[in-house]
């Protein structure tokens, strides 16, 4: 079972930053970042497989960057250019797929949540 801890969410006016950090327990293969913001469904945000390649949602490109420490099993996003509308609850996910002879099984592992609020 992989642990995935959060941190770096806050309060930020309108055009500011933050980092976010996911850190996992063990080993993990693609990580990515999802937002839920009240009333509406879970989005992914930013992804990252194990190789570095990167994926973002529309709303994020060019404000948003995830990276990832493989040595420190961790992966972080970094938010620029805030807007009130990217207030929501981000979550780490992680996923981890454990091959056997002919077969394999993928494990999904969710983070706790960190709220990010942009006001002023």
């Amino acid at each position: 079972q992989v642990q995935l801890v959060e941190s770096g969410g806050g309060l930020v006016q309108p055009g500011g930053s933050l980092k976010l950090s996911c850190r996992a327990s063990g080993s993990i293969d693609d990580m990515a970042w999802y937002r839920q913001a009240p009333g509406k469904k879970r989005n992914m945000v930013a992804s990252i497989t194990s190789y570095g390649i990167t994926n973002y949602a529309d709303p994020v490109k060019g404000r948003f960057a995830i990276s990832r420490d493989n040595t420190k099993n961790t992966a972080y996003l970094q938010m620029n250019s805030l807007k009130p509308e990217d207030t929501a609850v981000y979550y780490c996910y992680a996923a981890l797929v454990v091959a056997w002879g002919q077969g394999s099984k993928k494990f999904d592992y969710w983070g706790q949540g960190t709220q990010v609020t942009v006001s002023s």
